[in-house]
């Protein structure tokens, strides 16, 4: 029976049987060289651990020489990987010494990204060489050989890799999974021993980690005997789902192989404080915000030697940089650059290498640095606008302070009033050991789809083998009959009209009990199920068009009278619009109508723009952290409700926040009761519906506070439109925030929103979303990439490569097709990740179960302006909301109305109902 033992942050330094675990002790367990080398290496950096280990050094060593699986979950620059590598790099030095080693991988290193593959090969020609030293003075010819191998490897350093294989390889998920279907080295991969897997929290969350999955449990089908697995996480949970992912299960349906977990996520200390350039966000002009906002980065920055900023947008890490620039004369292109995934991989590459010098006093970046490129001289790190998660706040906060023993100094700047309660709810949360959960895709079958086709290319083998190695990968552990019989529909193309479309079966199952039949194999029983390839180009279309990533492209943008190009839309956003919502380009208006492959047609127009071009590049709130957010709001409420604003500035005096942040935090909820009462806060047991009619527009909006995030919005957004679209008999337009999401109609429509919230059940969640999707452009991209990663549309082929724009071409022409077949795989994968991973299908269930059972009741409140809590949610439907630094005029204007009834020249009316 599979298990685990959890060894957490009080218990790092002590083995599983309560035995505190000494440095002397690790250290016996190196061999002389090595231990010499570590002793001369980290004896002085950490003397309140005995001198020579971090506390997850001091167990990833003894587990490694144990062969035990372990998931290493510790903050960024704690040396957990060092370690793992360490403890390898020593055992396969014992072996070479006494037995020699194979020209073949002992060690498969995997990381999520090239550039960290590269910097973690570096790092190992480090311990590498100076052990290598060690052994040269002592006379011994020892040599492990390492190498990197992923997309931009050379042909001729491939070949070469086969004549002198790497001992230890440092890959990507995608590279190892083509290695596994390569003839000559998947040879070399019999003799792996260890499989170590960095960042393995941001691998896990996405396909790419399920398709990884699979790879391992191909890679234990293949090995002379079971790897050890090694998981090296920063801040994650849930810690035993990480680990479970990890290891895999002992068989399909079975127990997760055994493992053990070190704890050690808490193990640094940290400095971290929300700070705001003023107490008032609403009448501080924005100019002077911005003016403190760049002297206080400015000064934080010269206080420390080397500064990290983060922002949650490309646009804005550039903004940042250029402003910096321009108001103070300290900073040119010789000590301050900037890092994002759109820039060139040399300008990239340059400015990560001077990171790693120290010679840059300051880099801007939006998420390309988050994962855990070595920068050893970054002392601050500040955050500008809400990472969205605790996870993501200790990842990136985790850059700084990397000489051991050393503070994590973190500074979180907010510049928005809505920001400023979930900032504060996320660093409370962080200095408490909360961590946002890491939901796992599960039964993918576009994933399954590339895997099957693989091992069927690989080797003619029972089909119950093939299935096994699936179902014991993690994300496949529930994945059942019915979903292998779709699957198996979809690859054996058992579909009428599919060939007619140019979509072949790619593997044949059958009996093995033909007496002399092409299908009788001797090495088989017979009436055994086998499964093998079709087509002579199999295995070249698989090794072509395997992966995860989907391509995307931009849109170009045609006014349907005249056909005039007036410029191009990232595919994304199309996500966001539907027929009839109004976007700004260019400077001007315009109607969404349709898309036809990379062309979108619109018409002018001068109406209110209702989904603002900015907002699709911010990023999502976690699930989680918005739940948080809600009990919070519950607290503080019942601290105003008791004790007034005093008491409310007194306890969030217990948070990490700057005394502006406390002012303008309890400035806003004072404001928000006094304008509707206390009823009118959205909280963990209570969800608010606050009613505008808006006589000027002629429009009713409906503010719907569910302040759980932006994915579980627009799948709650989507639904209640669709079920209130059906009931007005009107068109619902949708606008979809983090904290909430706006409804408007028509002023003479009228729907009992409240009654249609309450009528919802869960089990009509799935159906009445996917129902919803129909005709979508979100449907059409969503098919286009599981249908690309199901190889029913080669990206390559011949020597041909398919743009995005020709995928979603290809993609719409099956689509209708597709969709009239019953259960076809890639149609109901399609289905699935757009409700379970985008819209948050399952926690929508449970809020609508919890409303059911009365744990959540709903509150409608009818106002003749937003309240403040409405301000974020009312900004995105306000018709002068063109650009994002439009937002600060019309909160203001929203607030002087607010201001204008608490001071009794006006009154809200309101209309209590709770269900």
């Amino acid at each position: 029976m599979g298990g685990r033992e959890l060894l957490d942050a009080a218990e790092v330094g002590v083995d599983p049987a309560g035995v505190e675990i000494d440095d002397g002790d690790v250290l016996d367990l190196l061999e002389p060289p090595v231990r010499e080398w570590w002793v001369e290496q980290f004896g002085a950096y950490v003397p309140e651990n005995g001198g020579f280990f971090t506390p997850p050094q001091k167990e990833a060593v003894p587990l490694i020489h144990e062969g035990d699986n372990a998931l290493i979950a510790a903050p960024t620059g704690s040396g957990k990987t060092l370690a793992s590598f360490t403890g390898i790099i020593n055992e396969l030095f014992r072996r070479d010494r006494a037995d020699g080693l194979e020209n073949s991988v002992y060690c498969l290193y995997v990381s999520p990204l090239k550039s960290l593959a590269n910097d973690i090969h570096r790092n190992l020609e480090v311990p590498l060489d100076g052990i290598t030293e060690k052994l040269d003075e002592r006379g011994e010819d020892v040599e492990i050989r390492h190498a990197i191998r992923h997309g931009d490897t050379s042909d001729a350093d491939r070949q070469k890799m086969l004549k002198q294989t790497p001992h230890i390889l440092n890959t990507t998920p995608e590279t190892l999974a083509i290695l596994l279907n390569s003839p000559k080295f998947r040879e070399k991969l019999r003799t792996v021993e260890y499989v170590v897997v960095d960042e393995i929290h941001s691998l896990a969350e996405n396909k790419r980690g399920t398709h990884l999955s699979v790879s391992l449990e191909r890679l234990e089908a293949l090995a002379h005997g079971s790897p050890t697995r090694i998981g090296c996480s920063a801040t994650v949970e849930p810690l035993d789902a990480m680990a479970e992912f990890l290891v895999g299960q002992e068989s399909p349906g079975g127990h997760p192989r055994d493992y053990e977990i070190v704890d050690a996520r808490f193990a640094r200390e940290f400095d971290m404080e929300l700070v705001c350039p003023t107490d008032d966000l609403v009448n501080t002009p924005p100019d002077v915000v911005n003016d403190r906002f760049y002297r206080d980065l400015h000064d934080l920055i010269q206080d420390h030697t080397n500064t990290l900023v983060f922002t949650n947008t490309r646009s804005g890490a550039e903004r940042v940089l250029h402003n910096l620039r321009e108001r103070n004369d300290e900073y040119d292109e010789e000590n301050s650059g900037c890092h994002h995934g759109s820039l060139s991989k040399d300008r990239r590459q340059a400015i990560e290498e001077r990171l790693k010098s120290g010679d840059l006093d300051v880099v801007t970046t939006s998420t390309s640095l988050e994962l855990g490129i070595d920068m050893p001289h970054i002392d601050l790190v500040v955050q500008v606008g809400s990472p969205k998660s605790v996870a993501s706040l200790l990842q990136r906060v985790g850059r700084a302070g990397h000489q051991l023993g050393e503070t994590v100094t973190g500074r979180v700047v907010a510049l928005d009033r809505d920001e400023l309660v979930e900032c504060a709810v996320m660093l409370k949360k962080a200095t408490e050991g909360f961590v946002d959960r890491v939901f796992v895709p599960e039964n993918a079958q576009d994933v399954a789809a590339q895997h099957v086709y693989g091992m069927a290319i690989a080797e003619i083998r029972p089909e119950a083998d093939v299935r096994g190695i699936l179902e014991r990968a993690y994300p496949y552990r529930n994945y059942g009959d019915e979903g292998w019989e779709s699957l198996m529909r979809y690859l054996t193309a058992d579909y009428d009209g599919m060939e007619d479309r140019h979509v072949y079966a790619k593997v044949w199952r059958d009996t093995n009990d033909a007496p002399d039949g092409e299908h009788h194999y001797e090495e088989y029983p017979v009436g055994e199920h086998l499964l093998g390839k079709r087509g002579r180009l199999a295995r070249v279309i698989y090794m072509t068009n395997i992966g995860t990533i989907p391509d995307s492209f931009t849109c170009d943008v045609f006014t349907r009278s005249g056909d005039d190009w007036v410029g191009q839309l990232d595919e994304s956003y199309l996500d966001t619009l539907d027929s009839g919502d109004v976007f700004v380009l260019g400077g001007d208006r315009f109607e969404y109508r349709y898309r036809r492959g990379s062309k979108v047609y619109a018409d002018r127009t001068n109406a209110r723009p209702t989904v603002p071009s900015w907002f699709s590049e911010r990023l999502p709130l976690s699930y989680d952290l918005g739940r948080e957010i809600l009990a919070f709001q519950r607290d503080l409420l019942d601290r105003l409700d008791r004790g007034g604003a005093g008491a409310v500035r007194h306890w969030l005096r217990e948070y990490p926040l700057d005394e502006n942040s406390v002012r303008a935090v309890t400035r806003m909820f004072e404001e928000q009761v006094k304008f509707a009462g206390f009823e009118s806060v959205s909280t963990d047991e209570r969800l608010v519906v606050e009613e505008e009619l808006d006589r000027e527009e002629y429009e009713r909006r409906y503010y719907v506070h569910s302040n759980y995030g932006r994915r579980f919005n627009d799948g709650f957004s989507r639904l209640l439109a669709y079920r209130v679209a059906q009931e007005a008999d009107a068109n619902v337009q949708v606008a979809v925030a983090d904290n909430g999401f706006t409804l408007s109609m028509p002023l003479n429509r009228k729907v009992d929103v409240t009654g249609v919230l309450a009528d919802l059940e869960p089990v009509d969640a799935r159906p009445d979303l996917r129902a919803s999707l129909d005709g979508t452009d979100l449907l059409q991209r969503y098919f286009r990439i599981n249908a690309t990663r199901a190889l029913m549309i080669l990206k390559r082929y011949k020597g041909y490569e398919k743009s995005a724009s020709e995928q979603q071409m290809n993609s719409e022409m099956l689509l209708g097709f597709a969709e009239d077949l019953e259960e076809f795989a890639v149609i109901e994968e399609t289905y699935r990740e757009i409700l379970e991973d985008k819209l948050n299908v399952d926690a929508i269930e449970d809020v609508i179960d919890a409303i059911r059972a009365g744990a959540v009741t709903i509150e409608h409140h009818r106002v003749d302006t937003p309240s403040p809590r409405a301000f974020g949610l009312a900004t995105l439907m306000a018709s002068d909301v063109v650009l994002a630094e439009d937002e600060s005029e019309v909160l203001q204007r929203f607030h002087e109305r607010v201001m204008a009834e608490i001071d009794g020249e006006g009154t809200p009316e309101r209309e209590p109902g709770t269900n």
